[in-house]
Protein backbone atom coordinates (compact mmCIF):
# COMPACT_ATOMS: atom_id res chain seq x y z
CA UNK A 1 0.00 0.00 0.00
CA UNK A 2 1.20 3.51 -0.81
CA UNK A 3 2.34 5.80 1.98
CA UNK A 4 1.61 9.05 0.13
CA UNK A 5 0.49 10.02 -3.35
CA UNK A 6 3.94 11.52 -4.00
CA UNK A 7 5.30 7.98 -4.43
CA UNK A 8 3.36 7.78 -7.72
CA UNK A 9 5.00 8.80 -10.99
CA UNK A 10 2.60 9.23 -13.89
CA UNK A 11 3.98 7.83 -17.16
CA UNK A 12 1.03 8.38 -19.51
CA UNK A 13 -2.73 8.73 -19.39
CA UNK A 14 -5.70 8.79 -21.73
CA UNK A 15 -9.44 9.36 -21.42
CA UNK A 16 -12.15 7.50 -23.32
CA UNK A 17 -15.77 8.72 -23.25
CA UNK A 18 -18.23 5.92 -22.40
CA UNK A 19 -21.62 7.63 -22.60
CA UNK A 20 -24.33 5.07 -23.38
CA UNK A 21 -26.67 7.80 -24.62
CA UNK A 22 -24.33 8.44 -27.58
CA UNK A 23 -24.78 4.90 -28.91
CA UNK A 24 -21.04 4.37 -29.30
CA UNK A 25 -17.87 5.02 -27.32
CA UNK A 26 -15.74 8.05 -28.16
CA UNK A 27 -12.24 6.59 -28.00
CA UNK A 28 -9.30 8.98 -27.91
CA UNK A 29 -6.42 8.58 -30.35
CA UNK A 30 -4.14 10.88 -28.38
CA UNK A 31 -2.72 10.61 -24.84
CA UNK A 32 -3.38 13.39 -22.34
CA UNK A 33 -0.95 16.15 -21.50
CA UNK A 34 -0.13 15.33 -17.88
CA UNK A 35 0.94 18.67 -16.42
CA UNK A 36 1.62 19.08 -12.72
CA UNK A 37 -1.96 19.98 -11.74
CA UNK A 38 -3.52 17.16 -13.74
CA UNK A 39 -0.88 14.71 -12.51
CA UNK A 40 -1.83 15.63 -8.94
CA UNK A 41 -5.47 14.96 -9.83
CA UNK A 42 -4.58 11.49 -11.15
CA UNK A 43 -2.27 10.72 -8.22
CA UNK A 44 -4.99 11.76 -5.78
CA UNK A 45 -7.51 9.34 -7.23
CA UNK A 46 -5.02 6.47 -7.51
CA UNK A 47 -3.89 6.99 -3.91
CA UNK A 48 -7.50 7.15 -2.67
CA UNK A 49 -8.28 3.83 -4.36
CA UNK A 50 -5.03 2.20 -3.19
CA UNK A 51 -5.57 3.21 0.46
CA UNK A 52 -9.29 2.42 0.59
CA UNK A 53 -10.49 -0.28 2.98
CA UNK A 54 -13.06 -1.17 0.32
CA UNK A 55 -10.34 -2.39 -2.04
CA UNK A 56 -10.32 -6.11 -2.87
CA UNK A 57 -7.36 -8.22 -3.98
CA UNK A 58 -8.41 -10.43 -6.90
CA UNK A 59 -6.99 -12.81 -9.47
CA UNK A 60 -7.93 -12.68 -13.13
CA UNK A 61 -9.69 -15.66 -14.66
CA UNK A 62 -8.08 -17.17 -17.75
CA UNK A 63 -10.91 -15.96 -20.02
CA UNK A 64 -10.42 -12.31 -19.05
CA UNK A 65 -9.61 -10.11 -22.06
CA UNK A 66 -8.27 -7.39 -19.77
CA UNK A 67 -5.86 -9.89 -18.23
CA UNK A 68 -4.46 -10.93 -21.62
CA UNK A 69 -4.03 -7.29 -22.63
CA UNK A 70 -2.17 -6.59 -19.37
CA UNK A 71 -0.13 -9.80 -19.73
CA UNK A 72 1.19 -8.65 -23.11
CA UNK A 73 1.60 -5.05 -22.01
CA UNK A 74 3.56 -2.75 -24.30
CA UNK A 75 3.88 0.89 -23.29
CA UNK A 76 4.38 1.81 -26.94
CA UNK A 77 0.89 0.48 -27.66
CA UNK A 78 -0.74 2.27 -24.69
CA UNK A 79 -3.40 4.02 -26.77
CA UNK A 80 -4.36 0.91 -28.74
CA UNK A 81 -4.55 -1.32 -25.65
CA UNK A 82 -6.61 1.13 -23.62
CA UNK A 83 -9.00 1.56 -26.56
CA UNK A 84 -9.64 -2.20 -26.50
CA UNK A 85 -10.18 -2.14 -22.72
CA UNK A 86 -12.59 0.80 -23.00
CA UNK A 87 -14.47 -0.96 -25.79
CA UNK A 88 -14.94 -4.05 -23.58
CA UNK A 89 -16.37 -1.91 -20.77
CA UNK A 90 -18.63 0.10 -23.07
CA UNK A 91 -20.20 -3.07 -24.52
CA UNK A 92 -21.24 -4.14 -21.01
CA UNK A 93 -22.48 -0.65 -20.12
CA UNK A 94 -24.49 -0.38 -23.33
CA UNK A 95 -26.27 -3.66 -22.56
CA UNK A 96 -27.19 -2.61 -19.01
CA UNK A 97 -28.79 0.83 -18.75
CA UNK A 98 -28.48 1.04 -14.96
CA UNK A 99 -24.68 1.22 -15.17
CA UNK A 100 -23.92 4.96 -15.13
CA UNK A 101 -22.25 6.72 -18.05
CA UNK A 102 -18.65 7.72 -17.41
CA UNK A 103 -15.25 8.65 -18.73
CA UNK A 104 -12.62 5.93 -18.40
CA UNK A 105 -9.24 7.29 -17.39
CA UNK A 106 -6.47 4.79 -18.09
CA UNK A 107 -3.19 5.65 -16.41
CA UNK A 108 0.18 3.93 -16.64
CA UNK A 109 2.22 4.83 -13.57
CA UNK A 110 5.21 3.73 -11.54
CA UNK A 111 5.92 3.32 -7.86
CA UNK A 112 9.72 3.22 -7.67
CA UNK A 113 10.55 0.72 -10.47
CA UNK A 114 7.24 -1.12 -10.38
CA UNK A 115 4.73 -0.48 -13.19
CA UNK A 116 0.96 -0.38 -12.80
CA UNK A 117 -2.12 0.34 -14.87
CA UNK A 118 -4.98 2.23 -13.24
CA UNK A 119 -8.47 2.01 -14.75
CA UNK A 120 -10.49 4.83 -13.20
CA UNK A 121 -14.18 4.90 -14.10
CA UNK A 122 -15.24 8.51 -13.59
CA UNK A 123 -19.02 8.40 -13.29
CA UNK A 124 -20.67 11.64 -14.39
CA UNK A 125 -22.15 14.06 -11.89
CA UNK A 126 -24.62 16.84 -12.61
CA UNK A 127 -23.78 20.38 -11.57
CA UNK A 128 -24.24 24.00 -12.64
CA UNK A 129 -21.84 26.56 -14.04
CA UNK A 130 -22.04 30.00 -15.61
CA UNK A 131 -21.93 30.85 -19.31
CA UNK A 132 -21.51 34.26 -20.90
CA UNK A 133 -23.06 35.23 -24.22
CA UNK A 134 -22.06 38.53 -25.80
CA UNK A 135 -24.29 40.52 -28.15
CA UNK A 136 -24.42 44.15 -29.34
CA UNK A 137 -26.27 45.10 -26.12
CA UNK A 138 -23.60 43.68 -23.79
CA UNK A 139 -22.88 40.52 -21.84
CA UNK A 140 -25.61 38.06 -20.93
CA UNK A 141 -24.53 35.86 -18.00
CA UNK A 142 -26.51 32.68 -17.54
CA UNK A 143 -26.42 29.55 -15.37
CA UNK A 144 -26.43 26.24 -17.24
CA UNK A 145 -26.53 22.60 -16.20
CA UNK A 146 -23.51 20.41 -16.90
CA UNK A 147 -24.35 16.69 -16.94
CA UNK A 148 -20.84 15.30 -17.42
CA UNK A 149 -18.89 16.66 -14.45
CA UNK A 150 -16.11 14.32 -13.31
CA UNK A 151 -15.52 13.46 -9.64
CA UNK A 152 -13.12 15.79 -7.84
CA UNK A 153 -9.81 14.59 -6.41
CA UNK A 154 -11.27 14.19 -2.91
CA UNK A 155 -14.34 12.25 -4.06
CA UNK A 156 -14.50 8.46 -3.92
CA UNK A 157 -14.78 6.50 -7.17
CA UNK A 158 -17.41 3.77 -7.32
CA UNK A 159 -15.37 1.59 -9.69
CA UNK A 160 -11.64 1.47 -10.26
CA UNK A 161 -8.90 -1.12 -10.76
CA UNK A 162 -5.14 -1.14 -10.17
CA UNK A 163 -3.33 -3.80 -12.21
CA UNK A 164 0.21 -4.86 -11.38
CA UNK A 165 1.93 -4.97 -14.77
CA UNK A 166 4.86 -6.94 -13.30
CA UNK A 167 2.44 -9.64 -12.09
CA UNK A 168 -0.59 -9.05 -14.35
CA UNK A 169 -2.65 -11.95 -13.00
CA UNK A 170 -3.34 -9.81 -9.92
CA UNK A 171 -5.68 -6.84 -9.71
CA UNK A 172 -6.93 -4.71 -6.84
CA UNK A 173 -10.29 -3.03 -7.24
CA UNK A 174 -13.18 -1.13 -5.73
CA UNK A 175 -16.67 -1.52 -7.14
CA UNK A 176 -20.38 -1.00 -6.66
CA UNK A 177 -23.28 -3.25 -7.55
CA UNK A 178 -25.73 -2.25 -10.29
CA UNK A 179 -28.77 -3.95 -11.81
CA UNK A 180 -27.86 -6.48 -14.49
CA UNK A 181 -30.90 -8.34 -15.82
CA UNK A 182 -32.83 -7.33 -12.71
CA UNK A 183 -30.18 -8.59 -10.26
CA UNK A 184 -27.74 -6.43 -8.27
CA UNK A 185 -24.37 -7.50 -9.62
CA UNK A 186 -20.69 -6.62 -9.23
CA UNK A 187 -20.46 -6.18 -12.99
CA UNK A 188 -17.03 -4.50 -12.81
CA UNK A 189 -15.29 -7.63 -11.51
CA UNK A 190 -17.57 -10.36 -12.87
CA UNK A 191 -18.41 -9.13 -16.37
CA UNK A 192 -15.72 -6.61 -17.24
CA UNK A 193 -12.49 -7.65 -15.52
CA UNK A 194 -13.56 -11.30 -15.03
CA UNK A 195 -11.75 -11.76 -11.74
CA UNK A 196 -12.49 -13.05 -8.26
CA UNK A 197 -10.88 -12.71 -4.87
CA UNK A 198 -11.10 -11.93 -1.20
CA UNK A 199 -13.47 -9.63 0.64
CA UNK A 200 -12.33 -6.09 1.42
CA UNK A 201 -11.20 -5.18 4.94
CA UNK A 202 -14.28 -3.00 5.37
CA UNK A 203 -16.60 -5.85 4.36
CA UNK A 204 -14.82 -8.33 6.64
CA UNK A 205 -15.19 -5.97 9.59
CA UNK A 206 -18.87 -5.40 8.84
CA UNK A 207 -19.57 -9.16 8.62
CA UNK A 208 -17.77 -9.94 11.90
CA UNK A 209 -19.48 -7.06 13.69
CA UNK A 210 -22.91 -8.07 12.38
CA UNK A 211 -22.45 -11.76 13.30
CA UNK A 212 -21.48 -10.82 16.87
CA UNK A 213 -24.38 -8.40 17.18
CA UNK A 214 -26.94 -10.94 15.90
CA UNK A 215 -25.85 -13.56 18.45
CA UNK A 216 -25.82 -11.04 21.28
CA UNK A 217 -29.35 -9.93 20.41
CA UNK A 218 -30.47 -13.55 20.42
CA UNK A 219 -29.06 -14.45 23.85
CA UNK A 220 -29.19 -11.20 25.84
CA UNK A 221 -32.35 -9.34 26.79
CA UNK A 222 -32.82 -5.73 25.74
CA UNK A 223 -31.61 -4.25 29.04
CA UNK A 224 -28.34 -6.23 28.80
CA UNK A 225 -27.58 -5.62 25.13
CA UNK A 226 -26.20 -2.11 25.48
CA UNK A 227 -23.58 -3.33 27.99
CA UNK A 228 -22.35 -6.23 25.86
CA UNK A 229 -22.28 -4.06 22.76
CA UNK A 230 -20.24 -1.43 24.60
CA UNK A 231 -17.81 -4.08 25.79
CA UNK A 232 -17.53 -5.51 22.25
CA UNK A 233 -16.77 -2.05 20.85
CA UNK A 234 -14.16 -1.55 23.58
CA UNK A 235 -12.45 -4.86 22.72
CA UNK A 236 -12.35 -4.05 19.00
CA UNK A 237 -11.01 -0.54 19.63
CA UNK A 238 -8.25 -1.95 21.84
CA UNK A 239 -7.22 -4.35 19.05
CA UNK A 240 -7.17 -1.56 16.46
CA UNK A 241 -5.18 0.72 18.78
CA UNK A 242 -2.59 -1.85 19.86
CA UNK A 243 -2.39 -4.18 16.86
CA UNK A 244 -3.69 -2.13 13.92
CA UNK A 245 -6.23 -4.91 13.26
CA UNK A 246 -7.33 -8.21 14.75
CA UNK A 247 -7.33 -11.94 14.27
CA UNK A 248 -10.95 -13.11 14.22
CA UNK A 249 -10.51 -16.15 16.54
CA UNK A 250 -8.68 -14.02 19.13
CA UNK A 251 -11.39 -11.36 19.19
CA UNK A 252 -14.22 -13.90 19.32
CA UNK A 253 -12.50 -15.58 22.28
CA UNK A 254 -12.30 -12.25 24.12
CA UNK A 255 -15.91 -11.26 23.41
CA UNK A 256 -17.45 -14.63 24.29
CA UNK A 257 -14.92 -15.94 26.82
CA UNK A 258 -17.69 -16.92 29.26
CA UNK A 259 -20.24 -18.04 26.64
CA UNK A 260 -18.92 -21.01 24.58
CA UNK A 261 -22.31 -21.69 22.98
CA UNK A 262 -22.48 -18.11 21.66
CA UNK A 263 -18.88 -18.34 20.44
CA UNK A 264 -19.71 -21.49 18.50
CA UNK A 265 -22.73 -19.88 16.88
CA UNK A 266 -20.74 -16.84 15.76
CA UNK A 267 -18.05 -19.12 14.33
CA UNK A 268 -20.70 -20.98 12.31
CA UNK A 269 -21.91 -17.68 10.84
CA UNK A 270 -18.38 -16.60 9.95
CA UNK A 271 -17.54 -20.00 8.42
CA UNK A 272 -20.03 -19.24 5.63
CA UNK A 273 -17.77 -16.35 4.55
CA UNK A 274 -14.48 -18.19 5.22
CA UNK A 275 -13.75 -15.68 7.99
CA UNK A 276 -13.50 -18.04 10.95
CA UNK A 277 -9.67 -17.85 10.94
CA UNK A 278 -9.30 -14.56 9.07
CA UNK A 279 -7.31 -11.44 9.91
CA UNK A 280 -8.95 -8.00 9.58
CA UNK A 281 -6.53 -5.10 9.04
CA UNK A 282 -8.23 -1.83 8.06
CA UNK A 283 -5.82 0.89 6.92
CA UNK A 284 -8.11 3.91 6.67
CA UNK A 285 -8.89 5.67 9.98
CA UNK A 286 -12.42 6.41 8.74
CA UNK A 287 -13.20 2.68 8.85
CA UNK A 288 -12.42 2.31 12.55
CA UNK A 289 -13.46 5.77 13.76
CA UNK A 290 -16.86 4.57 15.03
CA UNK A 291 -15.06 2.26 17.47
CA UNK A 292 -13.24 5.15 19.17
CA UNK A 293 -16.40 6.38 20.93
CA UNK A 294 -19.38 4.91 22.72
CA UNK A 295 -22.50 6.54 21.25
CA UNK A 296 -25.54 5.98 23.47
CA UNK A 297 -29.14 7.16 23.20
CA UNK A 298 -31.56 6.79 26.13
CA UNK A 299 -35.33 6.29 25.96
CA UNK A 300 -35.66 9.76 27.51
CA UNK A 301 -33.87 11.38 24.55
CA UNK A 302 -30.50 11.94 26.22
CA UNK A 303 -27.56 11.36 23.92
CA UNK A 304 -24.08 10.48 25.19
CA UNK A 305 -20.80 10.33 23.26
CA UNK A 306 -18.04 8.87 25.39
CA UNK A 307 -14.42 8.66 24.15
CA UNK A 308 -13.25 5.07 24.54
CA UNK A 309 -10.34 5.99 26.82
CA UNK A 310 -12.86 7.63 29.19
CA UNK A 311 -15.23 4.66 28.97
CA UNK A 312 -12.41 2.33 30.02
CA UNK A 313 -11.46 4.56 32.97
CA UNK A 314 -13.69 3.58 35.91
CA UNK A 315 -12.64 6.78 37.71
CA UNK A 316 -14.40 8.74 34.97
CA UNK A 317 -17.67 6.96 34.28
CA UNK A 318 -19.77 4.20 35.83
CA UNK A 319 -22.91 2.41 34.70
CA UNK A 320 -25.18 1.34 37.58
CA UNK A 321 -28.08 -1.10 37.27
CA UNK A 322 -30.75 -0.09 39.78
CA UNK A 323 -32.98 -2.59 41.70
CA UNK A 324 -35.97 -1.62 39.53
CA UNK A 325 -34.07 -2.52 36.33
CA UNK A 326 -33.38 1.06 35.23
CA UNK A 327 -29.83 2.23 34.51
CA UNK A 328 -27.97 5.19 35.97
CA UNK A 329 -24.86 6.71 34.40
CA UNK A 330 -22.45 8.33 36.83
CA UNK A 331 -19.93 10.74 35.30
CA UNK A 332 -17.12 11.46 37.74
CA UNK A 333 -14.36 14.00 38.38
CA UNK A 334 -15.49 16.64 35.89
CA UNK A 335 -13.28 19.74 35.99
CA UNK A 336 -15.52 21.96 33.85
CA UNK A 337 -18.52 21.82 31.54
CA UNK A 338 -19.15 23.81 28.35
CA UNK A 339 -22.47 24.35 26.58
CA UNK A 340 -22.24 23.93 22.79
Amino acid sequence: MLGTKDEIRIEQAIVHILDSSLGMPVLSDVALDCGSDFSDFLKGHIFKVDSSDEIRSCTFQEESSVFHLAEEWDSEKFIEITQKIAGELYTIMNQNIDIPAADLLAVEYRVEKHRYLALLKMNYKTSYTHMTNSDPWGNNNDIIMQKAILPGETQKLSEAALIDLEAPQYVRLVEKKYDVNGVKTNYFSRLFLKCSGSLSSKTKLAIVNKAVEEVQKKYFNESEQFEVRMETKSILNEEFTQQGGFEVPVVIDKIFKEHPEMKEEVQEKLEKYNLKEATVEPQNPNTTRKFTKQHLMTDTGIELKIPMEEYNNKDRIEFITNPDGTISVLIKNIGSIESR
